[in-house]
């Protein structure tokens, strides 16, 4: 049990960073660097060792993670991996639910569930947390990893006034902006959800674009200059073109991400009965990239289908390579 002061613990909460990947480590390292108490859990022993270097504490359990926490932070890839990481064998709700030391000054304990799931997954999950007198903060995040290492993300989050409170100091050690969407769980991982609609369409458009210009024997380099000067750019044509130039797909966000990501808002779409044609055609390009083998990849990587189906390279399209109609 932790001896710290009320007061200290204002000023130093202890946070439990549940999912050490790409995303929770650099939000992980912002808290670090802010003067938060960080304790990180990962199911790989590689992400644990990563963090331990750069200066946090590490658990070998979610439960051992979360003892004495003010706050849990979830950054899973799903809501499979966010219901084992709190409910499961040594889960992170048997450490909150256990009576509080000092370093809590008597406020309950905050669960911040910053992965991409389904907004009733969150609801579900809200309920069963206030039973145990345990607060949920739906805060999904946007920005990629280098904003996550930068501590700037965006971040669309809902929940009561006292989990916004209890979770300032974390959200301000991650985020650059910090988007009140209302104080009833789900409705962070519904606006979460629009913007993965536009960026996950944005991706595959920006792919279908560049291979159609290769293809036609403009450069593609050329391309993107015109296109990111022009009416016709997005945040992630900008972003993830370069990807396909350097011919450098290391994944800061996979393929695979998306089957997940669009399969979540096409379910969501259908308890509506609201029709999503555009999401579920860019679903299909991301399932087809998967199934050629480049579901680890880059989400850029689905410019390989064009490549594979036509049979050309984009960064070969020195000229026209259109087949002859003649």
């Amino acid at each position: 049990m932790s001896h710290a002061s009320p007061q200290e613990s204002t000023s130093r909460p202890q946070v439990a960073v549940i999912g050490l990947g790409a995303m929770g480590y650099g939000m992980a390292c912002s808290m670090l660097r802010a003067g938060l108490i960080v304790r990180g859990y990962d199911i790989a022993e590689p992400a644990r060792q990563r963090f331990a270097a750069a200066g946090g504490t590490v658990a070998s359990t979610p439960h051992a993670a979360a003892t004495g926490a003010d706050i849990v932070l979830i950054m899973v890839l799903n809501s499979a991996q966010a219901e084992q990481a709190l409910f499961g064998d040594d889960g992170a709700v048997g450490a909150l639910s256990q009576p509080r030391g000092l370093n809590t000054a008597g406020s309950p304990p905050v669960v911040m569930i910053c992965s991409t799931v389904a907004p009733a997954f969150i609801r579900q999950t809200a309920t069963r947390l206030a039973a145990l007198g345990i607060l949920l903060l739906d805060a999904p995040v946007s920005g990629g990893v280098a904003r996550a290492a930068e501590g700037s993300l965006s971040i669309m989050a809902s929940g009561a006034p006292a989990a916004f409170e209890r979770a300032a100091p974390v959200l301000d050690a991650v985020a650059a902006h910090v988007f009140h969407m209302g104080d009833e769980p789900g409705l962070g991982a519904t606006m979460k959800l629009i913007n993965q609609v536009l960026a996950g369409i944005h991706i595959a458009a920006a792919a279908e674009a560049i291979a159609f210009g290769a293809r036609a024997g403009i450069d593609p380099r050329r391309a993107y200059e015109v296109v990111t000067a022009s009416a016709g750019n997005s945040w992630m044509f900008a972003n993830r073109v370069p990807h396909i130039l350097d011919d450098d797909f290391t994944p800061y966000s996979a393929v695979e991400i998306w089957l997940k990501d669009l399969g979540i808002i096409l379910e969501t779409g259908k308890e509506l009965q609201l029709p999503l044609p555009l999401v579920a055609t860019a679903q299909q390009l991301y399932i087809m990239a998967a199934a050629a083998g480049h579901g680890r990849l880059d989400d850029a990587a689905v410019v390989k289908v064009y490549e594979q189906l036509a049979r050309f390279r984009v960064l070969d399209a020195a000229k026209p390579t259109i087949p002859s109609q003649s």
